[in-house]
């Protein structure tokens, strides 16, 4: 019965540990950009496609 006493101190600190980075991350503004990650799968196609071209060239060479 004690383990279960343990368990749930252990928990309530483990979830206002998580609290507070989750507070920290939205005061230090990291959940502000609403944009770039829209536009960002876009961009990431491109840029694979161009890894993947030159690693042939390079092969092919």
């Amino acid at each position: 019965m004690g383990v279960i006493y343990i368990l749930i101190i252990v928990s309530l600190f483990v979830a206002i540990i998580f609290l507070a980075v989750f507070f920290l991350a939205v005061k230090n503004g990291q959940f502000e950009d609403h944009e770039t990650p829209a536009m960002r799968i876009l961009f990431n196609d491109t840029l694979s496609v161009q890894k993947k071209e030159n690693k042939t060239e390079t092969i092919i060479e």
